[in-house]
């Protein structure tokens, strides 16, 4: 497997940063990650403890240099306050495809932040990083996550039944997609 790289210069447009997190994260993510919706629709623990959360932390650069995943936080363009995160994971590096994935915390939630931090992610893994694919997978049941993914511009490809086993259930997903030739370079502006 290859190493990944972060983006450098950090992807940015007006309003977010995806960014490496930092130890001042730490705080504001535990309190966004608690909220109900977050480890209803990701994998993350529910009620995480801060231990939980500083050991997730303190994977991110075994996971980079080891082509495993890239993980960002979302930080506001104009202050750099936590906002959520985003990362590419679950890599096929002989196909060169991955899925994006992110949560945002509620105070930042319904401003297009997880559209415009899914945009810059995804058109930097495909152009930057050479991937043909990107995949993104929202729960059946979280339609806020589906209007990201369309935003963002990932063409809907069906649900995939009982695919994923997360907190010892099965879940249907919808998956979407997203590859260069899809990218509109007039609509990476809007939100």
């Amino acid at each position: 497997m290859p190493s990944l790289r972060l983006p450098e210069p950090p992807l940015r447009d007006d309003r977010v940063v995806l960014r490496p997190w930092t130890e001042a994260d730490l705080p504001a993510a535990a309190e966004g990650a608690r909220d109900p919706l977050v480890p209803r629709f990701t994998r993350v623990p529910e009620n995480q403890s801060d231990a939980e959360l500083r050991r997730f932390f303190g994977t991110h650069d075994a996971a980079l240099a080891g082509g495993e995943a890239l993980w960002l936080a979302i930080s506001d363009a104009a202050s750099d306050a936590f906002l959520g995160s985003s990362g590419l994971m679950r890599f096929d590096w002989e196909e060169l495809r991955c899925e994006i994935g992110y949560w945002v915390a509620p105070w930042a939630r319904g401003q297009g932040v997880a559209t415009r931090a899914t945009r810059l992610l995804s058109r930097w893994a495909l152009l930057d990083l050479g991937l043909g694919r990107l995949s993104l997978h929202a729960d059946t049941d979280n339609p806020a996550s589906h209007r990201v993914a369309e935003r963002a511009g990932f063409i809907r490809e069906g649900v995939l039944r009982s695919y994923e086993r997360r907190k010892g259930m099965r879940h249907d997903l919808v998956s979407y997609s997203l590859v260069a030739s899809d990218l509109d370079t007039d609509s990476s502006a809007r939100s």
